[in-house]
Formats: structure tokens, sequence, C-alpha cells
């Protein structure tokens, strides 16, 4: 049995948790103010996720790189092979905010997706 401790991230109040786990399961969560952060714990501490933000170059933009996300949190192991496939991305102007990037991100089945709008230089 071992605990963990860990600030929850789903509202402003930021309590601090602590899970107890044994055999790679939550036995037990306490700080939380609420289920929310019960939820949170046991998510992290079991299979942590994060939303991937980021920016890529854009060719005949007026801006030269556009701003984009995960459409969902991916795994946490998930971070760096997602990164190094941003890094070859490259978009052609206009980007349109929504606008899906890439459908199947490293192979984890989340869509990238443009965060903002880009012209096209005149």
């Amino acid at each position: 049995m071992h605990k963990v401790e860990l600030t929850c991230t789903c509202c402003p109040l930021g309590c601090l948790l602590t899970a107890t786990l044994e055999n790679n399961q939550v036995i037990t969560v306490t700080g939380n103010s609420c289920k929310i952060g019960r939820e949170y714990a046991k998510e992290e501490c079991i299979h942590p996720t994060r939303l991937l933000t980021s920016t890529i170059p854009v060719i005949n933009g007026i801006l030269p790189r556009v701003a984009v996300k995960t459409a969902k949190p991916i795994p946490k192991e998930m971070i760096m092979p997602c990164m190094e496939a941003i890094k070859k991305l490259k978009v052609r102007a206009p980007i349109n905010l929504g606008d899906i990037i890439c459908k199947d991100l490293a192979h984890t089945g989340i869509s990238l997706i443009a965060t903002q709008s880009v012209s096209k230089t005149p």
C-alpha cells in the first residue's frame, strides 16, 4: 500500500488530495471537497491524461504559426510521441477555427484541431 499526494485541478479550490493505492487500485481519497476531486484522483493515479496544446507552421498565412490542441485529453505517456508528430506538420492557409489538422495524432485515435483562424496572405 502506498500514498500519492496531488493537487486537484478540476476547479479553483485546488484541493490537496491524498490517494491510497493497493495493487494499482485507488482504495481511498481524502482531502477532496467534492465528488469530482475523488474521480480526478482516481484517474490521475491509474490512467493520467492531458490536453495537449502547441503550434504548427503555416504556409502563406498572415501569421507564421497556428495554435492547435488535441480534441480531447491524451494518455500522459503519449505526450512525447504526439509532440514528435506535431513537429512534422505544416498547414497551408487559410485555416479556420476548429479545422481538423490531423485526424489520428500519433495513432491515439484523437484529432488535432486548430484553435484559431489564420487567413491567407494577400
